[in-house]
């Protein structure tokens, strides 16, 4: 629901508090922000370039995550910001009060990790209204805001505890300024073999061998990256599933997807944990 995030965000115009009334959002200078039926509100102040995944790839995503194929890398990133997060307190004890998913999609990650941490809050960005419409409604403790993640960021200064960014862009000023100095920011970037099969089988878009160089590049200057640690799995697909996947991804625009068959698929990414700096 938005009134749990509602404290964190800030008005896209002129960066003050946000207070809700019925289905709009307004800020002390009488800017206003309506809320979708579903759910989400539009804080974008203006016409975005883009507008992000489809209704058909977000209906192929959910279906494919709802299967529990990607489930190890919700698990890990449960496991990553979960409670024992914080760098000076106990296991025990500590955990995430205010989660930010950026790129979230439906919601599938998010919804993980607040899972994980019963007292966080959440809050998932995207820039597709299809994608939204589900991430409104996928978890009790989630808000979902329509927003650019090139642009700056309609949240407070150094109110995020985990920044959670799978698969997604990164703008890493933007995320450096909403993290506390202690937070943790956590992206899932795709290794060179994710998805390798289907790649040579039907002429998907392959995964850029420089993509470690410049995922650091992006954040480099704002962050210290940990260690990334690799997650693989080989996945067993019907032809079903396999359609499906390829239909989530940027490929499913032009690749072969109707001729999909059942595969054995390699799943293949790191989940890389980056402080401030």
């Amino acid at each position: 629901m938005i009134d749990g995030a509602l404290p964190y965000l800030r008005c896209p115009v002129c960066r003050q508090p946000l207070e809700r009334a019925g289905r709009t959002l307004r800020c002390p200078l009488r800017h206003s922000f309506d809320m979708a039926k579903q759910g989400y509100a539009d804080l974008t102040a203006g016409r975005m370039p883009h507008v992000g995944d489809t209704a058909a790839m977000i209906a192929d995503r959910d279906a494919f995550l709802t299967a529990g194929h990607y489930d190890f890398i919700a698990d890990a990133l449960a496991a990553a910001a979960g409670p024992g997060f914080v760098t000076d307190a106990p296991a025990t004890e500590a955990g995430p009060g205010f989660v930010i998913d950026a790129g979230t999609g439906t919601g599938h990650y998010l919804s993980r990790v607040l899972d994980a941490s019963p007292d966080a809050t959440g809050l998932g960005l995207d820039v597709s209204k299809p994608a939204l419409r589900r991430a409104a409604r996928a978890h009790p403790k989630a808000a979902a805001v329509l927003a650019d993640l090139w642009r700056p960021l309609p949240i407070a200064d150094s109110v995020a505890d985990v920044v959670l960014n799978v698969f997604s862009p990164r703008n890493g000023p933007e995320f450096h300024r909403v993290l506390r100095p202690d937070g943790l920011l956590l992206v899932v970037t795709p290794q060179p073999d994710h998805l390798r099969e289907l790649i040579a089988a039907h002429e998907m878009i392959q995964v850029d061998p420089d993509k470690a160089a410049r995922v650091q590049e992006s954040l480099g200057d704002h962050f210290k990256s940990g260690e990334p640690i690799p997650l693989r799995r080989e996945m067993t697909l019907t032809a079903g599933e396999t359609r499906t996947l390829i239909g989530m991804t940027p490929s499913a625009h032009h690749a072969s997807a109707i001729e999909a068959a059942s595969a054995t698929v390699t799943a293949s990414v790191l989940l890389t944990a980056y402080r401030p700096v």
